[in-house]
């Protein structure tokens, strides 16, 4: 099961006049980006951010968060969650990179094609399809697709994967089907579709644009789905 080309260009076209054209930007270095990435695993947007602001506030290089008691970094990124998971996975992959490329930079990969990129990613551990596709989507404009709990649920209401597909497949099944310059756009689309309109507890499919497209529409037979954590709620 995929998307048919013609229904993912009338989706993006309805978000875009529902919500507004969404042009691509940069948001950062790559590794500011990855960092603010793994904050953002399984809570919110705005708890992820206040975390990251925190971190720099009290470390002024990565080094020296490279360098700090597991503790410390632990402290400045609480507001995060899951800290003690988090702070040893980001120091990790800062020291890595420091010892394996002499820096902590990850401006080398828009050099790289993007699967060369995310396979070199790929090798830190924590790293996933999600936390990828973000990096190399936000940092460095690859023309990527990924898939957060939003899209994540969308897509299954939607018919675009099947009701069991994990998030991680559905990075495979959807990145095809959205032409590459859609990807950004889209991609920001629907998590503003899944914020505001189809959201996991009561969706306002009344006021949905994508209704007449939807099989799930109404309410019927619209699954719950957990979350699994570029940008969240």
């Amino acid at each position: 099961m995929k998307p048919q080309s013609h229904n993912v260009d009338e989706v993006w076209q309805r978000l875009r006049k529902r919500y507004g054209p969404r042009p691509a930007k940069v948001w950062g270095r790559g590794i500011d980006v990855l960092v603010e990435t793994i904050l953002s695993q399984n809570t919110s947007n705005q708890n992820s951010s206040a975390a990251y602001r925190q971190l720099r506030r009290r470390f002024r290089t990565w080094n020296e968060v490279a360098d700090a008691p597991v503790e410390e970094v632990e402290r400045w990124i609480r507001t995060a969650g899951l800290s003690r998971l988090k702070a040893p996975r980001i120091q990790t992959i800062l020291r890595q990179l420091r010892e394996e490329r002499g820096r902590i930079s990850l401006e080398f990969l828009k050099r790289l094609p993007p699967d060369q990129a995310a396979a070199y990613l790929r090798r830190f551990k924590g790293i996933g399809p999600k936390t990828i596709a973000c990096l190399l989507l936000f940092a460095f404009q690859m023309p990527v697709f990924p898939v957060d709990t939003h899209i994540h649920r969308i897509a299954r209401r939607l018919h675009w994967i099947g009701p069991k597909v994990s998030a991680e497949k559905a990075h495979i099944l959807l990145e095809p089907a959205i032409p590459p310059a859609q990807r950004y756009e889209m991609h920001i689309l629907l998590i503003a579709h899944g914020r505001q309109t189809c959201r996991a507890i009561n969706p306002t499919c009344d006021r949905c644009p994508l209704l007449d497209l939807c099989p799930s529409g109404g309410g019927r037979s619209i699954g719950i789905l957990p979350m699994n954590g570029c940008i969240q709620n």
